[in-house]
């Protein structure tokens, strides 16, 4: 690890997360001026706490990321591109979409593709989260070829509820998408060398709640 380490800006890659349920204004604010401290690539946030976060961080290295349809992804195309499109009027500079896992199922992948072009119409990066750990290898490529199509700006491999990022799963959507598009690796990213072995696998951000533990840890071996 020690060889990469020292030529990556591990900061650079963390989507730092607050998304807890019972998350505050303070909680908020609190997240915020970490992901200033670090100069964390953004802070990623429920869709209530967006304007919050765009009001703490303007003019200020990291950006704001939100979650649309989270974390099932089972609300109708309607109520998600709603949120969505009322995200990105209260500053929302990209957008974490969960894909509809049941339409992906079922094999109507331009239902989903729809859905996810719509969203990337609005004209704000959007990362499709796939929840890998829900699908095969066949679904995997089909989520992530419908993905592509509809314009999403990163493939991301999960929310963390249903299970986290794999060196493996990232290896994978780096093979299907031949850097055209950047990849998230996201959940349960608890040390720094998970997150370096990420990163070296082919993960362009890292989503986690534990982006100040990484640094610190990072620090330690410095």
């Amino acid at each position: 690890m020690a060889a990469p380490l020292a030529e990556i800006d591990l900061a650079g890659f963390i989507d730092h997360a607050l998304l807890n349920p019972t998350a505050t204004p303070e909680d908020v604010s609190r997240c915020c001026g970490e992901a200033d401290r670090y100069k964390f690539a953004t802070v990623c946030v429920y869709p209530f706490h967006v304007k919050q976060a765009v009001e703490i961080l303007l003019n200020k290295a990291p950006k704001v990321c939100t979650v649309i349809g989270f974390p099932a992804g089972a609300t109708t195309s309607a109520v998600k591109i709603y949120e969505a499109q009322e995200a990105v009027e209260n500053g929302a500079d990209e957008l974490d979409v969960v894909i509809n896992l049941g339409l992906l199922k079922v094999g109507k992948t331009n239902e989903l593709h729809r859905e996810l072009a719509e969203i990337c119409e609005l004209g704000q990066p959007v990362k499709a989260i796939l929840e890998m750990a829900l699908l095969t290898d066949d679904e995997k490529k089909m989520a992530a070829d419908a993905c592509m199509d509809a314009g999403v700006a990163y493939l991301k491999t999960s929310t963390g509820w249903f299970g986290g990022a794999t060196v493996e799963d990232v290896k994978l959507l780096k093979q299907f998408t031949k850097d055209r598009v950047g990849i998230k690796a996201s959940g349960g990213i608890r040390t720094l060398e998970q997150a370096i072995d990420l990163i070296v696998a082919g993960a362009t951000r890292l989503g986690t709640s534990r982006g100040v533990d990484l640094m610190r840890q990072r620090d330690t071996l410095e």
